[in-house]
């Protein structure tokens, strides 16, 4: 039996609706930018870093879900290491965990900042929708 291949596709498609909401909004983008590393193992790379009118970097991590799938349990792992880039190195004012699709199990929980009670710092990533960061980056307001 064939053994199937994921779509990676769906993250681009996800990066092409944001990038244009964050220009609008005014901010200076680069895109698939290192910003550190994870627990010293590994480069820690976010999908956009945005400069802000006040020079103020934020970290900007997608995740798109269409159907049910990993990508709901590397959430946790994710605003672990989006909080420690941000204790790591002032530079970054902050940290957006962007989640996209139809397919979470557990987005409204995430959404909700309910990892809060099992995380330290998690209260340091804001966690929206990708309908609500939209809406912030259109109006310069990350």
């Amino acid at each position: 039996m064939a053994r199937r291949q994921r779509d990676t596709t769906t993250g681009r498609v996800m990066e092409d609706m944001v990038l244009p909401s964050l220009a609008r909004g005014g901010y200076r983008v680069r895109r698939n930018v290192v910003v550190g590393t994870r627990f010293g193992v590994s480069k820690h790379r976010i999908d956009i870093l945005a400069e802000d009118s006040q020079n103020r970097l934020h970290l900007v991590s997608l995740k798109w879900q269409q159907v049910q799938g990993t990508a709901e349990q590397k959430i946790p792992f994710e605003i672990i290491c989006l909080a420690e880039a941000l204790i790591s190195d002032e530079s970054y004012y902050k940290a957006h965990l962007v989640l996209g699709g139809n397919g979470w199990r557990y987005k409204d929980f995430y959404l909700s900042g309910g990892l809060s009670a099992h995380l330290a710092n998690a209260d340091m990533v804001s966690v929206t929708s990708l309908e609500s960061f939209v809406g912030l980056a259109n109006g310069g307001r990350l």
